[in-house]
C-alpha cells in the first residue's frame, strides 16, 4: 500500500468518525475544538507572520493576555483577532449561516481589525472592505483587478450552492484557491480563505483542516500547478495529508 493510499483511508476514517458523532450545536462545536482552534489560530497567523508564537496565542486564547509581551502590537491584534473570528464562525455555525458575500467580508473585518499599515490605510483600504487598489500575488501576477472584485466573488460564492457532504472536500479546494486567486483584499487574503473552507467544511459534516506554517511550501505549491494548469488534485491530495494529521 503506498503512501498516498494510506493517508486516504486514513482520512476516510477520520470523516466518517466525524460524521459519527457530529457536532449538532454552538455549544458541541466548541468543545471538540477548544484545542484545535488555539492551533489552527497559531498556523494560519504564523504562515504570514513568523513572529506568532504558540505560547502567545494560547496566552491570548485562554487569557486574554500576554505578560511581558516586547514584540510588535500588530501580533497581538492579529492573535486576538483569530480568536474573535473564531467566536463568529462559531456563532455562525449556531445559525446554519451559509458563505455569503457579508459573511466573507465580516470575516475579513474580524481578521483584520487593527491591523492595516499606514501605507495601506493612507491609499484607502479598510478591513472589511474590498481592495481599491491592485496588489500582485503570485508568481504570475494573478488577482482580480478592484473593479472586477466584487463581481468575481459573488460569482464564486454562487457556485457553492452545488456543495454537499459528498463533494465538500473538492468544492473546498476550488473555493480556496479561485478565492485567493482573486485576492479579494489588500491584506489577509490567506487568513480569510482558510478560515472560510473551514466554515464551509464545518457546514457540510466535514472536520476543519489546519494548514500548517511547516508545510507552507507544498500549500503553496498546489496553488502554483492550480494557478499554471488548472489542476485541483495537489490542493486535494494536500488537504487530505492536512487533514489526517489535524485530526491524528
Amino acid at each position: 500500500m503506498s503512501a498516498n493510499d494510506v493517508i486516504a483511508r486514513r482520512y476516510d476514517e477520520i470523516v466518517t468518525k466525524w460524521r459519527r458523532d457530529l457536532p449538532q450545536t454552538r455549544e458541541e462545536l466548541a468543545g471538540v475544538l477548544s484545542d484545535y482552534c488555539i492551533y489552527f489560530a497559531y498556523n494560519s497567523g504564523k504562515i504570514e507572520n513568523p513572529s506568532i508564537t504558540y505560547h502567545d496565542v494560547l496566552e491570548v486564547f485562554e487569557n486574554g493576555r500576554v505578560v511581558s509581551f516586547t514584540g510588535d502590537v500588530r501580533t497581538l491584534f492579529e492573535i486576538q483577532n483569530q480568536k474573535e473570528c473564531n467566536e463568529l464562525l462559531l456563532d455562525a455555525f449556531a445559525t446554519k449561516r451559509a458563505i455569503d458575500e457579508s459573511l466573507v467580508l465580516e470575516v475579513h473585518r474580524a481578521l483584520t481589525q487593527g491591523t492595516y499599515d499606514e501605507r495601506r490605510w493612507a491609499r484607502g483600504e479598510r478591513p472589511g472592505m474590498y481592495k481599491v487598489h491592485d496588489y500582485v500575488v503570485g508568481v504570475n501576477g494573478v488577482g482580480s483587478s478592484p473593479d472586477a472584485v466584487a463581481g468575481d466573488v459573488r460569482e464564486l460564492l454562487g457556485e457553492l450552492e452545488a456543495v454537499t457532504p459528498s463533494n465538500v472536500l473538492t468544492v473546498a479546494a476550488y473555493f480556496h484557491l479561485a478565492f485567493e486567486g482573486i485576492h479579494p483584499f489588500a491584506d489577509g487574503n490567506g487568513r480569510v480563505g482558510r478560515a472560510l473552507m473551514n466554515h464551509l467544511f464545518v457546514m457540510n459534516d466535514h472536520p476543519p483542516i489546519i494548514v500548517y506554517d511547516e508545510d507552507k511550501l507544498a500549500y503553496y505549491g498546489a496553488m502554483q500547478v492550480w494557478d499554471d494548469e488548472g489542476d485541483l488534485a495537489p490542493m486535494l491530495d494536500f488537504l487530505r495529508a492536512e487533514a489526517v494529521k489535524t485530526w491524528s
